[in-house]
């Protein structure tokens, strides 16, 4: 379809017209030629637009063309994102609720595909269980591949068209992000896992293309606080959404993404943000089995909370400080590694893993189990515990009690499983697990031999395996000597002595120390004596070594200091001398660098010169080409219209496809229409000659088959007809009888009551009839009343009427008067002012003659007397020249300044020139000044300005005027010069604007700033003047406020 015959507001209808036609695909393209056109796009409001926007977005919907609806979204986003961002919301939002809603309905359907079974006593047909065993989908799994999945499909692509659509730009900022957190839904809602890993990839990757993306106003800026609240919300949604599908390292990931948003903020986060934060943080540490981190986490959100709730109760501190206090004792105890793993070179994985894992939380360093029980010591939390956990912490880490250390949390332990939806029992596994890392670390201080079913006893809450694999456990990272003798059934606690132990202080509650610690440990307890008692033989023996050394090193000091302070000197020269060479290096690699990226540069240029000129070329190649096309299928169509106005016509176009429509042209479409309707003619012509024959043999046939049959009929229906009627008549006479009968007794029955009815019936009467009578006159007399009342109001309306009436005519007939009075002032009023404009004009026009008349003769004179003034000039530089010359040549005689400026012969002194002389070099200099003024021509828009500023010209003229230098005795001869041309000036009837005064005299004698000008009546009009002449700067015109017309006005008068 051709571009330029469709227009935005036939479009909706052309579509319409395809939709009832069931072609939604050609209306699809009748809309999108639309958008496509930028002739139309760029030149229509929203209003009609939003509505074809609409309606194409729907056809893209029902098709499933998503990357059909990208293409017009991203055209209505560059049209209206920066004038009308209410409309690409609506549209954009539209958008996806249709979808949402087609994909609600698909799910419906698939599942009540399920559900519509034919045979429900044959539910396992042969054939799904083929397929169930073949491919282990059972029925809603197939309904939904087929039914459902290409809806989810085109929903999560319309999910980031939007999101990709509106990711840098700042007016849509708030729906990008509700956009994203409707997509978190639809993954939610359909478990789509791998495409929850896609959406968070994709947001990660927006975020970087924000931070790099220049400092616009459109742009979406991540330094703004609006913004980075808004990340930071979408951030936490999107964790949520990651621990209910159990995405943990999506999880992990979203953490990443908060803590890094939460750093790039300058002010402090939202404190209830800050406790989602960790408690979030907590459960991922928690899914992951680090348990360490774990309680980190919940011991920050304790904190936080306790700083930020001042106001909190009791219950509430019990509950936050029992789970930290749990948290922190179901630590694992950590692993001490043997002391040379200390220094040497192993993978640092683990610890760098630790650091980034703190840095999530705010720490400076990874935590311990150790300092954890510190903090929460120091802060109160085992206090604020419950007293059966403050037990359980006395038993775990303070007490020694191993044969009942296990009976004792056994106890609490069945205290926190009686509440089985509490936060607490998740720790029950974990804190069993330490109670017998614990047991069996007592057990081997106070026992080197114990039986395995001795221990198994003391552990209430094991079996045999776990406790071996514990033991097992226990020797390879808590660092115990253990040996289990299957045989004996008994456990050995190993004595020897052992590098794999640190010095460092145990863990928990210790009773003694055990035998190899005792002798790995001689040897520095025998070093510590040693040192102790030789200090206590030789107490000054130090402080003499100190004396002794201090004097050395006096005496270097001194030898050396001479020599020290050259060498810094000098040192401080060969840095200077570094630095002057480093800075010469990096100014010359600058410059090659310079040169070498405008080199590349200019290449650039000249290969996107020349991409460009190729583009362009292939643009103008492919437009003919679509021009050419467009004729052609606009030739077509207009024909195949055509066609399809006639019913012959609609058949040939139905039995061809686009395909075969687009290889055809009209003439052969004709032909095409042409031979079809000769075939149809044919063959409704044989149709008609078989079809009567059949009917005249078909009737003949049934009226000879009908004749006995009807004869036999009409016998059987008169014969019925007799009997009906004989049957009848008897009912009825039968009838008649008995409803005599039954009238004859009704009145005899009645006939004995006449007379008391009657009696009865007059009585009645006599009553009412009197009361009868009274309501009538009581009527009559409320009617005549109303009447009466009626009849008056109705004639007061009718006098107030007249009077409105009469008073509106009045005032009718004033305003028309008025106005035929007003009208007849301004039509004399304007023939009075267009006769006094006619008449300015005639006068203006002879002015302008006149002047432009003396305008030529003075420019003519000047034009003379610049050329003589020129030769004058020459002469005198030549002059000039001459006498410079001979003064170069002359020796000097004098020393004094003053002397020498004393014999200068233009000064009058005695020695000099006479005045004679001295008077004509001054008319010549001054002739030369007045010439060089006169050959320089200053615009005229330059003397407005200094005119209208205010201040005088003569000065600049001065400074313009380089080559000639005033000289001071010429002053008062000037200024009685300027006085007599002022008086001459004034004498005239010319009002003093900008043109009189070049006028009057030389263009280099301007407009003097010290004009005593005598009468005030003529200062005013040059005031009046300049501000004229500024207001014809200004504007090419003057309003006339009588006739309301533009008239040009001239600088001159």
């Amino acid at each position: 379809m051709a571009r330029y015959v469709q227009r935005p507001e036939n479009a909706l209808k052309r579509a319409n017209e395809f939709i009832e036609v069931g072609k939604p695909a050609r209306a699809l393209d009748t809309l999108q030629e639309v958008f496509r056109n930028k002739k139309w796009t760029y030149s229509w409001s929203e209003s009609v637009l939003e509505p074809i926007m609409f309606k194409y977005l729907d056809l893209c919907v029902e098709l499933k063309k998503s990357h059909i609806a990208k293409e017009g979204l991203f055209q209505y986003r560059n049209m209206f994102q920066s004038v009308n961002v209410g409309s690409l919301e609506n549209v954009i939002r539209g958008y996806l609720r249709m979808a949402e809603e087609k994909t609600d309905a698909a799910r419906k359907q698939s599942q009540q595909a399920v559900i519509d079974i034919d045979d429900l006593d044959n539910l396992a047909t042969p054939e799904s269980i083929l397929l169930s065993a073949v491919s282990g989908e059972d029925a809603q799994d197939r309904s939904d591949r087929t039914i459902l999945t290409p809806w989810v499909k085109f929903l999560w692509e319309s999910y980031c068209q939007c999101l990709e659509l509106l990711r840098t730009n700042a007016h849509v900022e708030t729906l990008y992000h509700d956009i994203a957190r409707m997509a978190f839904q639809f993954c939610l809602e359909y478990n789509r896992k791998t495409e929850f890993r896609k959406l968070c990839e994709k947001f990660r990757k927006h975020l970087e293309e924000i931070s790099k993306l220049p400092q616009m106003v459109s742009n979406v800026s991540i330094n703004k606080i609006e913004t980075q609240q808004l990340n930071l919300e979408t951030r936490l949604n999107q964790l949520d959404s990651a621990i209910q599908m159990e995405l943990w390292q999506e999880a992990y990931k979203a953490i990443e993404d908060i803590h890094g948003l939460m750093n790039l903020s300058k002010k402090m986060s939202v404190p209830k943000t800050m406790a989602n934060y960790y408690q979030k943080l907590a459960m991922v540490f928690w899914k992951a089995g680090n348990y360490l981190f774990h309680a980190a986490a919940l011991f920050k959100l304790f904190q936080l909370s306790r700083d930020m709730k001042k106001n909190m109760s009791s219950e509430e501190q019990q509950r936050m400080a029992n789970r930290v206090l749990l948290a922190t004792l179901s630590i694992p105890l950590p692993s001490a590694h043997p002391e040379f793993d200390r220094f040497i070179e192993t993978d640092k994985s683990p610890q760098e893993k630790a650091q980034k894992l703190a840095i999530l939380l705010g720490l400076l360093q990874p935590p311990s189990r150790a300092l954890l029980l510190k903090d929460i010591v120091r802060l109160n939390v085992v206090a604020l515990a419950s007293p059966q956990l403050q037990d359980l912490y006395n038993w775990l880490e303070i007490e020694f009690h191993p044969l009942e250390l296990c009976e004792r949390v056994h106890s609490v332990v069945q205290g926190l499983q009686q509440d089985e939806t509490g936060p607490l029992i998740q720790y029950i596994p974990a804190l069993q697990d330490v109670t017998l890392v614990r047991l069996v670390h007592q057990i081997s201080q106070v026992y080197q031999t114990i039986q395995f079913m001795r221990l198994l006893q003391l552990a209430k809450f094991t079996t045999d395996f776990h406790l071996e694999r514990l033991l097992v456990d226990c020797v390879r990272y808590n660092d115990m000597q253990i040996r289990i003798d299957h045989g004996k059934k008994c456990i050995h606690f190993g004595v020897d002595l052992s590098e794999a132990q640190r010095e460092d202080n145990p863990d928990g509650p210790v009773l003694q120390a055990m035998p190899s610690e005792q002798i790995r440990c001689q040897l520095v307890n025998m070093a510590t004596v040693l040192h102790r008692a030789n200090n206590i033989i030789n107490p000054n023996k130090k402080k003499q070594e100190r004396e002794k050394l201090r004097t050395m090193m006096v005496n270097h000091y001194h030898e050396t200091k001479v020599k020290e302070h050259q060498r810094i000197l000098g040192r401080h020269k060969i840095i200077e001398e570094r630095k002057e060479y480093i800075e010469h290096m990096n100014f010359v690699r600058e410059e090659e660098e310079m040169r070498r990226q405008e080199e590349l540069l200019r290449q650039q240029l000249l290969a996107e010169q020349k991409r460009l000129e190729q583009e362009r070329e292939e643009r103008e190649r492919k437009r003919q080409q679509s021009e050419i096309q467009q004729i052609k299928d606009r030739t077509l169509k207009e024909k195949m219209q055509q066609i399809s106005q006639t019913s012959h016509g609609q058949k040939v176009l139905k039995k061809l496809d686009e395909d075969e429509i687009k290889k055809l042209d009209a003439e052969q479409i004709a032909a095409r229409e042409a031979e079809e309707l000769q075939k149809e003619r044919k063959e409704m012509q044989q149709k008609l000659k078989s079809q009567e024959k059949k009917v005249d043999y078909l009737e003949r046939a049934k009226r000879l088959e009908e004749i006995p049959l009807l004869e036999k009929a009409m016998e059987e229906k008169l014969e019925l007809a007799k009997q009906r009627w004989e049957q009848q008549e008897c009912e009825r006479i039968q009838a008649a009888v008995e409803e005599r009968n039954q009238a004859v007794a009704t009145r005899e029955r009645l006939t004995r009551m006449k007379a008391d009815a009657n009696t009865f019936l007059e009585k009645i009467l006599a009553e009412r009839k009197s009361i009868y009578l009274e309501k009538l006159r009581d009527f009559e007399s409320m009617l005549n009343q109303e009447r009466i009342k009626r009849l008056l109001k109705r004639k007061l309306q009718r006098k107030v009427e007249r009077k409105l009436q009469w008073e509106k005519e009045a005032a009718e007939a004033a305003e028309k008067k008025y106005l035929e009075e007003l009208h007849l002032r301004q039509e004399e009023e304007r023939k009075r002012m267009e006769e006094e404009r006619a008449k300015r004009e005639e006068e203006e026009k002879i002015r302008r003659a006149k002047e432009e008349a003396k305008e030529a003769e003075r420019l003519a004179k000047l034009e003379k007397q610049g050329e003589i003034i020129r030769k004058k000039e020459l002469e005198i530089e030549r002059k000039l020249e001459e006498e410079r010359i001979k003064s170069v040549d002359r020796p000097m005689q004098y020393t004094n300044w003053r002397k020498r400026t004393s014999d200068i012969p233009w000064r009058g002194s005695k020695d000099g020139a006479p005045k004679e002389n001295i008077s004509k070099a001054n008319a010549e200099k001054d002739e030369n000044w007045k010439a060089s003024s006169d050959r320089r021509e200053f615009s005229a828009d330059k003397d407005q300005r200094k005119f209208d500023k205010g201040y005088p010209s003569t000065p600049s003229s001065w400074h313009e005027n380089r080559d000639v230098r005033r000289p001071d005795f010429q002053r008062g001869r000037e200024d009685r010069e300027r006085g007599t041309e002022r008086r001459a000036f004034y004498q005239t009837e010319s009002r003093p604007t900008v043109e009189n005064w070049r006028n009057s005299s030389n263009s280099s004698k301007e407009i003097p700033k010290d004009a005593s000008l005598r009468d005030s009546e003529k200062k005013e009009d040059l005031v009046q003047d300049t501000n004229v002449s500024k207001e014809n700067k200004k504007s090419p015109g003057q309003l006339n406020e009588e006739t309301g017309e533009w008239s040009k006005v001239s600088n001159r008068r």
